[in-house]
C-alpha cells in the first residue's frame, strides 16, 4: 500500500504565477518532495513539455512518483547542485524554468525513523539522504566544542552556541546524545532562549545541526553560482524559495548585481496572513525571481 504525502506546498499559487507556466516548456524541479508544486506545473507544461525532479531524499521522490507517473517526468536521486553533470549524462541541453523549494517537507518532520522533527522523536539522523555522510548523532559524537559552537553561530545564529556545545560536550561523557530528547534536553539546560516565544527553544540548534550534515548552504551557493547560469536557457526564469536568512541571502547576492541576471522581484514576495494560518510552516518563507538575460 502506497503512502499518501501529508506536505502542503508552499506558496503555490505565487510560485506557478511567477514561473509564467506554458505547454511545451522544460521545466526543472530541483526540490521535487512530494510533488506538490510539480504535480500543478506538470498541468501547466502539458503532454508536449517536459518536467525534471530532483531530490536527494529517496522516500521524497517515492512519494513524487505517486503523482507524477507520466512518460514527460523524469525524476533524479541527485542534489539539484548537480543538475549540470545529470543532464550531459541524459542528453539535456537546458531547461527553460527553475523551481527551488529549500524547505523541509512534513512528510520528512513527521518521520520518526530522520529526527528532523521534535514532536516525531526518534533517532538522530537529519541526513536527506541516509546513503551518505555522517548522522547529526554521529557528528555531536566527534565534533569538537569549538567546531559545534561554529556550527550553532553560523548556521543557527545561535545566541547560546557557546553553552550548548559545553552542555553537550559535557553529556556525552556520560551517555551518547542519540535521539531528538537527548538533545532538546541539552539545549533545554543550556539555552537562554525561552519558550514563551512559541517555537522550541532547540528550533536553532536542530537548524544549524541539519544544515551542517547536509552541507545545505554549499549545495544553494554552488546552484544560484554555477549550475543555475550554465542550465538555464535565455529568458528563463528561476523562481527559489527560502526558509532562513542565510540561504535568503545567498539567493538575494545571486540574483543582484550581475549581468547574467534580471531580478524580477525587487523585495522578496511573502506568504499571505490566510496561508500562515492554514500552514504556519510558510511564515519565513521568501520567494524571489530572477530572468536569464537573453
Amino acid at each position: 500500500m502506497s503512502q499518501k504525502a501529508v506536505h502542503v506546498p508552499v506558496m503555490l499559487r505565487e510560485t506557478l504565477q511567477e514561473l509564467r507556466l506554458e505547454p511545451g516548456l522544460t521545466v526543472m524541479d530541483g526540490t521535487v518532495g512530494a510533488a506538490g508544486h510539480s504535480s500543478r506545473i506538470l498541468t501547466q507544461i502539458g503532454s508536449e513539455g517536459r518536467l525534471l525532479g530532483f531530490d536527494r531524499d529517496p522516500m521524497m521522490l517515492g512519494l513524487a512518483r505517486q503523482l507524477l507517473d507520466s512518460p514527460n517526468v523524469s525524476l533524479f536521486h541527485a542534489s539539484y547542485s548537480e543538475a549540470a553533470e545529470i543532464f550531459s549524462e541524459n542528453g539535456i541541453t537546458g531547461v527553460d524554468r527553475v523551481l527551488l523549494d529549500l524547505g523541509l517537507s512534513s512528510d520528512q518532520l513527521a518521520d520518526r525513523e530522520r529526527g528532523f522533527g521534535f514532536d516525531a522523536g526518534g533517532p538522530l539522523d537529519m541526513r536527506f539522504d541516509v546513503s551518505s555522510g555522517n548522522s547529526v548523532a554521529e557528528f555531536l559524537a566527534s565534533a569538537s566544542e569549538t567546531e559545534l559552537e561554529t556550527v550553532l553561530r553560523e548556521y543557527g545564529e545561535e545566541r547560546s552556541a557557546a553553552a550548548i556545545s559545553q552542555e553537550v560536550c559535557r553529556t556525552r561523557t556520560k551517555y551518547p546524545i542519540r535521539t531528538t530528547q537527548d538533545l532538546e534536553s541539552c539545549v533545554a539546560r543550556a539555552s537562554r532562549s525561552s519558550s514563551r516565544t512559541g517555537s522550541n527553544p532547540a528550533t536553532r540548534t536542530f537548524q544549524a545541526l541539519r544544515i551542517a550534515v547536509n552541507r545545505e548552504l554549499e549545495h544553494v551557493e554552488r546552484m544560484v553560482s554555477e549550475v543555475l547560469p550554465e542550465i538555464l536557457n535565455p529568458g528563463g526564469i528561476a523562481v527559489i524559495i527560502t526558509f532562513h536568512s542565510l540561504e535568503d541571502r545567498i539567493v538575494k547576492n545571486a540574483f543582484k548585481g550581475r549581468q547574467l541576471w534580471t531580478a524580477l522581484t525587487r523585495k522578496p514576495i511573502a506568504s499571505t496572513p490566510a496561508e500562515i494560518r492554514l500552514n504556519p510552516r510558510s511564515r519565513s518563507a521568501k520567494l524571489r525571481v530572477a530572468q536569464t538575460n537573453p
